[in-house]
């Protein structure tokens, strides 16, 4: 139990400021807070999401103090059991030697009568201004959650579509056949109309051919009637059809003014500063995560080349060419049984295609040399030399210069799926290298999947 000491020496803390207008200031300018406003997340969701991050990266992606540390475990308290001072008879007795228990309960008894969502929004806030990967794993799992949702809606979309054409299909069998079987009385009350009409004079004809023969008769009677009926028809049909009139006259011809449009267009051809100085290029995110199985079932089942096979001795590269409205570059990866090779690289540059394309070579040489220029960048394509990658020359042609944002190495995404994202540092390409040069006997089935967001 808290002594009468212990609760002074807080009172006295909370008269210098209190734990809800810290949370007011830092929620203004915390960029995960703003994005859980804009995008309408639940708070609940997110905060269930940061406490799995916290549990399952520290001490590995990232260090707390041992404040932080007693910060995040009073806003647990705080939304587990609620405020300090109701919970306090509930609470066992803390040991005359247990230093750190008290230090948790100030802490947990300086945030007064917070809100519980008012604590879930402090521990979101705290760790993603202390640990800035958080943010790109709520986004991540976002756009995942997002992705779900469009697939749902398209299934069910999909569905009820399927169940409108089937049912028009039924209607409008249903509708042909009955028109079918109205035509096929209508045909026979017509045809025996006309047997009973011609039965005799058809019968003497046919007496008159096989005498003393009633079956060649019969038949005689039959082919005749049939023949009179079709007859019939034709001329009935004929007669109930409209006269066409063929008018042949000719139009008078029309001058037909084509208008010239001038093509000198202004040239809007501004050149790129050279990269290595207009663009600082940032460090990319990394993260795991351990949903392996269901991820390689989504993108198995996607629609897209997600699904490559990595010979051995091979190396994959994906070009990703920026998006016009995107910002940040997203990718996610795995592998079946073995680790791969892993690596970002940029090229600065305008691309003249919005499409990801996969390129399988047995070096990087290789890439360089089917790379067609003119499908990938127009003429605004940086042609400078790098200070990091050096000028690179094919065939004499200048080829765009590489610049590294993630190294290539072994990455164990066998066993779990690997993740990062990247901001735009311009106009250009990414190239994500899938490096299994290394293994000379096995091939790797590589599932990954890119996306960016605005």
């Amino acid at each position: 139990m808290a002594t009468d000491t212990d609760v002074s020496v807080i009172s006295g803390e909370l008269s210098e400021t209190t734990v809800e207008q810290h949370l007011r200031a830092t929620s203004n300018e915390s960029s995960i807070i703003s994005d859980i406003v804009e995008n309408n997340l639940p708070l609940r969701d997110v905060y269930k999401l940061a406490i799995n991050f916290y549990k399952d990266k520290e001490g590995k992606a990232f260090h707390f103090g041992f404040e932080d540390k007693l910060q995040l475990i009073a806003f647990s308290q705080q939304v587990l059991h609620g405020p300090y001072i109701e919970a306090l008879p509930k609470l066992p007795p803390l040991g005359a030697l247990d230093v750190v228990g008290r230090d948790r309960r100030i802490a947990w008894q300086k945030l007064g009568q917070l809100s519980s969502d008012q604590a879930r929004a402090g521990f979101v806030e705290l760790l993603s201004r202390k640990c800035p990967l958080f943010s790109a794993y709520v986004e991540a799992h976002r756009r995942e959650k997002q992705e779900q949702e469009r697939r749902i809606k398209e299934a069910d979309s999909k569905k009820l579509l399927e169940e409108e054409v089937r049912l028009k299909r039924v209607e409008e069998e249903k509708f042909v056949n009955e028109q079918m079987l109205k035509q096929e009385a209508i045909r026979r009350q017509i045809q025996q109309a006309l047997n009973e009409q011609t039965y005799d004079q058809f019968k003497s004809y046919a007496e008159q051919q096989y005498p003393g023969d009633p079956e060649k008769q019969g038949n005689l009677i039959k082919q005749l009637q049939e023949q009179h009926y079709i007859q019939y028809m034709k001329q009935l049909q004929a007669s109930q059809r409209s006269p066409i009139d063929d008018d042949n006259s000719n139009q008078s011809d029309r001058d037909i003014n084509e208008t010239v449009h001038d093509n000198n267009s202004s040239n809007d051809n501004t050149k790129q500063e050279d990269a290595s100085e207009e663009h600082g290029l940032i460090s990319a995110s990394m993260w795991t995560r351990s949903e392996i199985e269901p991820f390689k079932q989504s993108v198995s089942q996607g629609d897209g080349d997600g699904v490559v096979r990595v010979g051995h001795g091979e190396t994959v590269t994906v070009r990703v060419p920026t998006h016009p409205h995107g910002s940040r570059l997203f990718w996610e990866f795995a592998t079946d049984h073995y680790d791969i090779g892993f690596g970002v690289y940029f090229e600065f540059g305008t691309p003249t295609t919005e499409e990801v394309s996969v390129h399988i070579s047995e070096s990087d040489d290789e890439d360089l040399d089917d790379l067609n220029d003119d499908e990938i960048y127009d003429d605004e394509t940086i042609r400078t030399s790098d200070l990091e990658a050096g000028s690179t020359s094919v065939n004499g042609v200048s080829k765009p210069l590489l610049h590294e944002i993630v190294p290539v190495y072994r990455r164990d995404c066998q066993e779990e799926v690997y993740a990062g994202s990247h901001p735009y540092p311009g106009k250009g390409v990414y190239l994500l290298k899938f490096d299994n040069s290394y293994s000379l006997w096995r091939s790797k089935t590589l599932y990954y999947r890119v996306y960016y967001t605005h």
